[in-house]
């Protein structure tokens, strides 16, 4: 298997979708002549011309509307957001057409548009740039939400995410671009709606996503020092989310810590536990723990952002609590 960077694994599969159906193309601030804010989209304009990888104005609800209407007349637009911060702008877009067309239409049409860009905190750049908002979009119906955690789990779902009829929000976090790992020879696609448990374990149940498994991986080996094996559970796909690869962890388990960055109120980790209180509360032999950034805007200093969001020392502490208390 190859070892690619993050945004490789993406490049790759945008490549590759390209290729294979002349009607994906690639929108958005920045993807064509300065190849992606991230190099997400690097060589593709050369590769595939101007008419297939777009620069656009900074408009999102402009952009975002137009690759709706791209969709609906059966083509396959990804649509590249520049931060989801500034997906807000486009919400309306989204929330109002992008979800409910295809229902109000009465299936007449379908909307085939991928959105997707970086999500959650970098580094000091502060309270409007460093938001985590899967759980906004995750509480629309008809909007698939993802959140890859890996190259070759952001390849293969991003492949499968560009060939789904309904649109699909693609949420990447912006300090995992970088990040290597193996990646699949050939044709990788992995299902949507489908979690993977990324470590075995018998003692306690730690669901994460995004940039947070790397939190509760390292968590875990530091835990399994001391005679404690965590179970490490990602769901890769928010809404619809895979409800049987977290159950069947936590009836085995009997214990479960939830980390996620984004706030706590209301957040995707409080849906997942209580679906997990209403289907599993006969397993438990303790409540769920929460590991969630902070309920504060993202401060600006460096010292106070790595207070803010949720650390290896903090999942620790919620496995021990759900352990011992």
């Amino acid at each position: 298997m190859a070892m690619l960077a993050f945004r490789e694994a993406l490049n790759q599969a945008m490549t590759e979708e390209m290729e294979r159906d002349p009607n994906v193309f690639l929108m958005g601030e920045e993807v064509a002549q300065y190849q992606g804010a991230y190099k997400v989209s690097q060589g593709m304009l050369q590769k595939f011309g101007e008419k297939r990888v777009i620069d656009t104005p900074i408009t999102e609800a402009g952009f975002a509307g137009l690759g709706i209407g791209a969709a609906m007349i059966g083509l396959r637009p990804i649509v590249e957001m520049m931060t989801w911060n500034f997906a807000i702008l486009a919400f309306d877009q989204l929330f109002n057409n992008a979800a409910k067309i295809r229902y109000m239409s009465g299936g007449q049409f379908k909307v085939p548009i991928v959105v997707r860009g970086p999500s959650g905190a970098a580094h000091a750049l502060a309270a409007q740039h460093s938001q985590s908002l899967e759980a906004m979009l995750a509480h629309v119906p008809g909007l698939i939400v993802v959140a890859p955690s890996t190259p070759a789990d952001g390849k293969g779902l991003l492949k499968s995410a560009v060939r789904d009829d309904n649109p699909v929000m693609f949420m990447e976090s912006e300090m995992m671009y970088g990040q290597k790992g193996e990646v699949p020879d050939g044709e990788y696609v992995l299902p949507l709606g489908v979690g993977d448990v990324k470590r075995g374990g018998k003692d306690v149940t730690i669901i994460a996503w995004s940039k947070m498994i790397h939190v509760a991986l390292a968590a875990a080996e530091q835990l399994k020092n001391e005679g404690i094996e965590a179970e490490v559970v990602d769901p890769r796909t928010i809404h619809p989310l895979d409800e049987t690869v977290i159950l069947d962890s936590v009836k085995k388990t009997n214990r479960c810590v939830i980390v996620e960055e984004a706030w706590p109120f209301a957040s995707v980790g409080k849906e997942i536990a209580s679906r997990i209180y209403s289907q599993a509360f006969d397993y438990l032999d303790a409540p769920i723990g929460h590991v969630n950034g902070a309920d504060v805007p993202m401060p600006y200093a460096h010292n106070l952002e790595k207070l803010m969001l949720p650390s290896v020392p903090r999942v620790i502490d919620a496995v021990k609590e759900v352990l011992y208390r």
